[in-house]
């Protein structure tokens, strides 16, 4: 069982004494502390969103040019996006991380996330589908908004039930699981069901960290399962995104055209690829190519070195994400740094397998480098957390 472990002074800090915002910690003199808590994982997450404003904008120019008239539409706001989302960083990481275990901001961010989980559906849908909030121009995808509220939760929760005894269901097991199958169900419904598993796995993944027995996990597999199984079976478009997983050239002009340009996409770039803005795919065969399909549009132009960059890229921050998620300085520290490095470097892999032909098609943005604000805004948030959490370890730990 994890232990609940104390901060590096032997007791843990209450709220009201914690250094909250604006390098406070600095003038309160506990120890000598950088202004970024990871430098390395910084550059890598500045290094990775500039890539993919490039890779967006030889993915998106023909596109933009024949719906908006310029080929920079998608450019422009993935810029102003990327900027929004370094500014998010930069004020996230100077807060103090133990905040989020604050009683009533845990409160105001789980009941205000299922709220806007329900008004996406007073929205319009969009290709079918309920999960954006828009004003204007401006869009906002809530389900992006769960995933981090959630990990926060679970951490916070898990953290103050450890010393009571994570054994004990009632205690820890169905407050987690009511919280994450309500987000779970709301997203699910809009419909995004590749989401709502996403939500699953995170929380699979910290009933692992914490030790939640077993039998308590099975109790999820016991309702969750059948429940998903008819969710896919006795919906047509999901039941045959499945049969065109195994053959997708069953029907190559129908359901399995967007997995065979993907492949084709990956399998003409070969080694170096065939040069930056250079590729076919963009010309209109692979649909959502600078959203869902970015990793293909990679490989097609940069090939296989490329993608390989993109691979060791996410294989290096899940080792320096989990490398100060290990020290950090107490376990809501340690959770949460590890449920945010799982969530991020899980929904790549996702994305690259899709991609790649190693998983039924699924809208899934690669983070940092698709196409979007919502994904790259929270990622960002996330990653800012993640720098927090190594602000506050030993100088000689980082």
């Amino acid at each position: 069982m994890v232990k609940a472990r104390r901060n590096r002074r032997g007791m843990r800090l209450a709220i009201r004494d914690l250094p909250l915002a604006w390098g406070d910690a600095e003038r309160a003199g506990d120890r000598e502390r950088t202004g970024i808590g990871d430098r390395t994982l910084f550059i890598l997450v500045v290094a990775l969103t500039l890539f993919g404003i490039v890779m967006v904008y030889s993915a998106s120019a023909v596109l933009a040019a024949e719906r908006y008239g310029t080929q920079y539409y998608f450019l422009a706001r993935q810029t102003a996006w990327a900027m929004i989302a370094l500014l998010a960083l930069f004020v996230v990481m100077r807060v103090d991380y133990h905040l989020y275990q604050h009683p009533r901001l845990l409160a105001l961010l789980v009941i205000g996330t299922l709220l806007l989980l329900v008004a996406v559906f007073f929205f319009p849908a969009v290709n079918g589908a309920h999960r954006w909030i828009r004003w204007g121009s401006l869009s906002f995808q809530p389900s992006e908004l769960a995933r981090f509220v959630l990990i926060v939760f679970l951490a916070a929760h898990l953290d103050r039930r450890i010393p009571a005894g994570i054994k004990r269901a009632e205690l820890t097991f169905l407050p987690c699981a009511l919280v994450a199958g309500a987000m779970m169900g709301l997203v699910a419904l809009e419909p995004d069901l590749g989401m709502a598993l996403s939500l699953g796995l995170i929380l699979l993944v910290m009933f692992f960290i914490v030790r939640v027995p077993l039998r308590h996990q099975a109790m999820l597999g016991v309702g969750a399962i059948p429940l998903l199984v008819w969710l896919i079976v006795h919906v047509d478009w999901r039941w045959e995104r499945i049969l065109t997983y195994f053959d997708p050239w069953q029907d190559p002009r129908g359901s399995g055209f967007q997995a065979i340009q993907s492949l084709i996409a990956l399998g003409s770039g070969g080694i170096t690829g065939v040069g930056f803005a250079q590729g076919k795919q963009k010309l209109f065969f692979l649909p959502e190519l600078h959203t869902d399909f970015i990793f293909a549009h990679i490989g097609e132009e940069l090939g296989w070195m490329g993608t390989s960059a993109v691979l060791l890229a996410f294989g290096f921050l899940l080792w320096r994400g989990m490398r100060i998620a290990g020290r950090a300085p107490d376990t809501f520290g340690m959770l949460l740094g590890s449920g945010i490095v799982a969530a991020i470097v899980a929904q790549a892999l996702v994305h690259m397998s899709v991609a790649a032909g190693l998983f039924p098609v699924k809208g899934t943005p690669l983070p940092l480098i698709s196409y979007g604000g919502s994904s790259l805004l929270i990622t960002m948030v996330e990653i800012g957390v993640l720098l927090n959490i190594a602000h506050h370890a030993r100088p000689d730990d980082v």
